[in-house]
């Protein structure tokens, strides 16, 4: 099949399949008579597993490793649970910085409501609520 047809069948852009195989996540098809790039039913399913590795949060480095591993005849069962180890701890690392950010943007929003209108003017800066943290900080949480 042409790079356009593999690309439809995977909603994705033919660009993206040009750029797995400059990366080497896609071995560079076989060409048709008249030049056009000739991919197999083993390209789709590489290409399948390239998405589903990345919907995993994998990076392409490391799906790259992956792939190495299967054309090597090795299986890469060790590097991928500590690949996903990695990543869990990761996303464990994030979700409690997000949960922080949270609770100090409930913090900044509480103490810009009770910021009184009147002391809100056009001094030339942007705004007060994201400029001033010291004058929020006035008008505390409590």
């Amino acid at each position: 099949m042409r790079i356009g047809e593999l690309a439809q069948h995977l909603s994705l852009n033919p660009r993206t399949l040009r750029y797995y195989e400059s990366i080497g996540l896609l071995a560079e098809p076989n060409r048709t008579h008249s030049g056009y790039r000739d991919y197999s039913d083993d390209d789709l399913e590489r290409v399948q597993f390239v998405r589903s590795a990345q919907r995993l949060g994998l990076s392409l480095d490391e799906i790259k490793e992956i792939l190495a591993f299967k054309d090597r005849g090795e299986l890469p069962c060790d590097y991928v649970l500590t690949v996903i180890e990695r990543e869990a701890e990761d996303l464990n690392r994030r979700i409690r910085e997000m949960k922080q950010l949270r609770d100090e943007l409930k913090v900044l929003k509480d103490r810009a409501q009770r910021i009184p209108k009147a002391q809100l003017r056009d001094d030339g800066c942007v705004c007060h609520i994201i400029e001033n943290q010291d004058l929020l900080a006035s008008y505390g949480a409590g």
